[in-house]
């Protein structure tokens, strides 16, 4: 983005930073609107943030271990050189929040369900650093797929994504939208104030089913065991366990609050 001297500023990290911002910017305000602090969230982010990154980087290396293999011990720490994982980042980002709840005293999933949308926006933004890289792209496209839907994207995107002369599909562009609708479909969840929790969980389910999908068709899959894309494997079980946990928690009756703090009430026969 800027080259001036010894100043580099990548788009990339802009990009990233963009989306970070927007969905902080999304969780403080509704934060706010339910009675709790507006500092709450860039709390939280104080220590979400680099522990994400930590954790996104150990899990990559966790799956492309054999790629480490021989070389410099601190190659493993070496994020510059790429090699990060959304799920990664996730799981510590997760976690980090629900200590962070239990110090604050604030119910877990309060904090989960505020935060699902800005998680997903910030997905959604920050898949364009990709897009500027040329990253996390799909097989090259066939003369169908051109017929029928990349001759009307725009230029600029058909552009980038011609790497050696080969038009590669632009699956961070499919990611991106998906996580768009995603982000409408939990805005409009909760505005019938579900129970708590479900925001979050619906979250999860839906952005693994975009996942497993898109997965399919990216170059640069992590594998199991050498067969398995490992996005895909834990896509699978966020689906099925989140919709298990839906269900539990309707069948069980055992939350008895809604998405805004207020107590279900009991309707008298």
């Amino acid at each position: 983005m800027i080259d001036v001297g010894p100043i580099t500023v990548y788009w990339y990290a802009v990009i990233i930073v963009a989306g970070v911002v927007a969905g902080l910017w999304l969780a403080t305000k509704e934060s706010v609107r339910l009675g709790l602090s507006n500092e709450l969230f860039s709390d939280l982010l104080m220590w979400a943030l680099p522990i994400a990154i930590i954790s996104a980087r150990l899990y990559y290396v966790l799956f492309e271990w054999r790629a480490f293999v021989g070389r410099e011990w601190w190659s493993i720490f070496a994020v510059w050189e790429g090699g990060i994982a959304i799920h990664g980042a996730l799981i510590g980002s997760v976690i980090t929040a629900y200590i962070f709840a239990q110090k604050r005293n604030i119910p877990f999933f309060k904090i989960a369900d505020i935060a699902a949308p800005g998680i997903i926006i910030g997905q959604a933004i920050g898949r364009w650093g990709n897009f500027m890289n040329q990253e996390a792209h799909g097989g090259p496209v066939s003369d169908a797929a051109y017929e029928n839907f990349i001759q009307y994207l725009p230029a600029f995107i058909e552009n980038q994504m011609v790497i050696d002369g080969v038009l590669y599909h632009p699956t961070f562009l499919y990611e991106s939208l998906w996580n768009i609708a995603v982000l409408a479909g939990l805005l409009i969840l909760r505005r019938y104030n579900p129970l708590r929790g479900e925001v979050f969980i619906h979250y999860v389910i839906w952005y693994s089913v975009g996942r497993f999908f898109i997965e399919g068709l990216r170059t640069d899959s992590l594998y199991i065991f050498g067969i398995l894309r490992t996005a895909q494997v834990i896509s699978i079980l966020l689906i099925i366990g989140g919709i298990l946990l839906l269900i539990y928690r309707r069948k069980s009756k055992q939350v008895d609050v809604h998405y805004n703090g207020k107590k279900i009430t009991q309707v008298k026969k």
